[in-house]
C-alpha cells in the first residue's frame, strides 16, 4: 500500500490507540494511587527504626544462638506438619510414625534445653520479617 490509503490506515490506527488510552488513563492514575500508598508505608515502615545491633561479644553469641535455633525450630515445624501429612495419607506405618514422632519431640526438647542455657525465652525464637509479620 502506498499513497492516501496508507496514510489513512496509520491516521486510523493512532486514533484508535488515542480511545484505547483513555481508559488505560483510568488505570494508570490507580496505579499511580497504589504506588503512593506503597511509598507511604514503606516510609513509615523505615521511620519506626528497628532496634540497633548492639556487638558486645556475647550478645553477638546469644543472637546466633537465637538465629540458629529459630532456623531449627521452622525446620521442626515444617517436619512436623510434612509427618502429619504422611501419616493421615497412610504412607507411614505404624514404627515410622512412632519414630518420626519420638524424634521430633527430642529435637524440641534440645530446642528448649539450648534456649534455657542461654537464657532465651521459647517466645524469642521467631523473626519479624517487618510488613509480611511474624515468621514463626
Amino acid at each position: 500500500m502506498t499513497g492516501p490509503r496508507r496514510a489513512r490506515r496509520a491516521g486510523r490506527g493512532r486514533r484508535r490507540r488515542g480511545a484505547r488510552s483513555a481508559g488505560g488513563a483510568s488505570r494508570a492514575s490507580g496505579a499511580a494511587r497504589e504506588i503512593e500508598a506503597i511509598r507511604k508505608q514503606i516510609e513509615k515502615t523505615a521511620a519506626a527504626r528497628p532496634p540497633r545491633w548492639n556487638a558486645d561479644p556475647e550478645d553477638v553469641r546469644r543472637s546466633v544462638l537465637k538465629l540458629v535455633l529459630t532456623l531449627v525450630e521452622l525446620i521442626r515445624q515444617l517436619l512436623e506438619r510434612q509427618a502429619i501429612r504422611r501419616m493421615e495419607a497412610g504412607t507411614l506405618t505404624d514404627d515410622e510414625t512412632e519414630s518420626v514422632g519420638l524424634a521430633l519431640m527430642r529435637l524440641q526438647e534440645t530446642i528448649l534445653d539450648l534456649a534455657k542455657e542461654f537464657d532465651i525465652q521459647p517466645d524469642e525464637l521467631n523473626l519479624d520479617l517487618g510488613p509480611i509479620g511474624k515468621l514463626l
